[in-house]
């Protein structure tokens, strides 16, 4: 009797109980995975036929190649939008990173009020970006925030107007991004600072290094793997930030804080360019792909 045959006799005999209880779980999660598939990798796969319609106000099914791509291309806000990404993108990981880190150092030296401060560090994590951004507008707003509170002090010669600032706007985007992200990556750094062994410091120490030595030459360097986890996840949230743009300056003044995901509701939703949406949608997904992928094959990779 052959292998294959044998493990069928043998399930064949299996008491109907052990069968029942084997399948049930795959039964009760079959709709859910079925309908996860179709909702979220149907509808990626209906926005990239989008992106090659001739879909305008409504979908059309028109095939037009790259068509969409390149009006996207071609098209100045979509530029700016890309730009805005790459300011904001690049202060949010690279500042959200270094406090992290800073508060994440100044706790891993055993104070007293450690469990205060990880707690207000952290509490901004627990807000939505949409409760961030319209708290942020109100403290940056000239006529209600900290311009305000300064003239009422005295200082009649102090502005602050990045809010209303073509120029300056999207940097008050940066500034409340870092501000509700920076004790998430506290906390991911923090663990990383408790997880390396003691005896490394402790012969350091023994010999002379200096506590800055020991950080930037022994523990940080340690902390790679941790950087690069927080490196994928702020890309992630940079890539698809979406509501913190909205509630703090809805794109504007114009479209001067312009996002790809702004850029990609107001094109399929407000200006009825759904294909020229699809088609902003689409570039986004492969850039989120780009930046997650490898992460994943390197995570499943280290653990084989």
């Amino acid at each position: 009797m052959t292998a294959g045959a044998g493990t069928a006799v043998a399930r064949s005999a299996e008491p109907f109980g052990a069968r029942l209880a084997r399948w049930v779980p795959k039964l009760v999660l079959a709709p859910s995975f079925v309908l996860a598939f179709l909702f979220i990798y149907g509808l990626m796969a209906w926005n990239g036929y989008l992106s090659l319609s001739a879909s305008r106000l409504l979908p059309n099914y028109e095939f037009v190649g790259i068509e969409q791509y390149q009006r996207l291309f071609e098209s100045e806000r979509w530029w700016v939008a890309l730009t805005n990404l790459g300011i904001f993108g690049g202060l949010f990981i690279g500042c959200g990173m270094t406090i992290g880190l800073l508060l994440a150092i100044l706790l891993d030296q055993k104070i007293r009020v450690e469990g205060v401060l990880r707690t207000i560090y952290l509490y901004p994590m627990a807000l939505s970006f949409i409760v961030t951004g319209t708290a942020w507008k109100w403290i940056l707003n000239p006529g209600l925030g900290l311009e305000k509170l300064a003239h009422e002090w005295g200082f009649a010669g102090f502005s602050f107007d990045w809010l209303i600032n073509p120029d300056r706007a999207i940097y008050t985007i940066v500034i409340a991004g870092v501000w509700q992200s920076a004790g998430f990556v506290m906390a991911l750094f923090l663990a990383g600072l408790r997880g390396i062994d003691d005896s490394i410091l402790k012969a350091a120490q023994i010999d002379g290094a200096s506590l800055p030595r020991i950080y930037w030459r022994i523990i940080i360097p340690c902390l790679r793997p941790v950087f690069f986890s927080t490196l994928m996840v702020l890309s992630h949230l940079a890539i698809k930030s979406f509501d913190l743009v909205m509630a703090l300056t809805a794109g504007g003044p114009g479209f001067a804080t312009d996002v790809p995901a702004t850029f990609m509701y107001t094109m399929a939703f407000s200006r009825g360019q759904i294909g020229l949406g699809a088609a902003s949608a689409t570039i986004m997904l492969a850039t989120v792909a780009a930046i997650v992928v490898p992460y994943l094959y390197s995570e499943l990779r280290g653990r084989r």
